[in-house]
């Protein structure tokens, strides 16, 4: 048998396909292992541990979408605020100023000009 690899999780079809297999399971009465691993407390436990982990872990997806859309919204609102107060700012000490510069805005006066491109005309 190939070696495991735990680090992915199972597609639901193999575990809707073991979880028929328990409920078949049960409906054999004379069905008796000596391996542990087999037995059919064993499985009972595997399944309601497997049902109480996809439960905690969809609970906890579930928390870290709303957390994800609270950071997103307070980001935006942060944005806006930042956009607002450059505004003021612009409208307060002007274009040109040095306020202007200390929140990262351009001077005025320090922008290019641009440059009107000749036309060259074809021989």
């Amino acid at each position: 048998m190939p070696a495991q690899d735990k680090t992915r999780r199972l597609s639901s079809q193999l575990i809707s396909q073991d979880i028929n297999s328990l409920h078949g399971l049960q409906t054999i009465t004379t069905y008796n292992t000596t391996r542990a691993d087999a037995s059919v407390v064993h499985l009972q436990q595997a399944y309601q541990t497997m049902l109480a982990q996809q439960q905690a872990a969809i609970e906890k997806l579930a928390l870290s979408r709303a957390a994800a859309d609270g950071a997103r919204l307070a980001e935006w609102e942060f944005h806006n605020a930042v956009l607002a107060m450059k505004e003021v700012v612009r409208g307060q000490y002007g274009s040109d100023s040095d306020q202007a510069q200390a929140i990262g805005l351009k001077k005025k006066s320090e922008r290019k000009r641009p440059n009107r491109k000749k036309s060259v005309a074809m021989a």
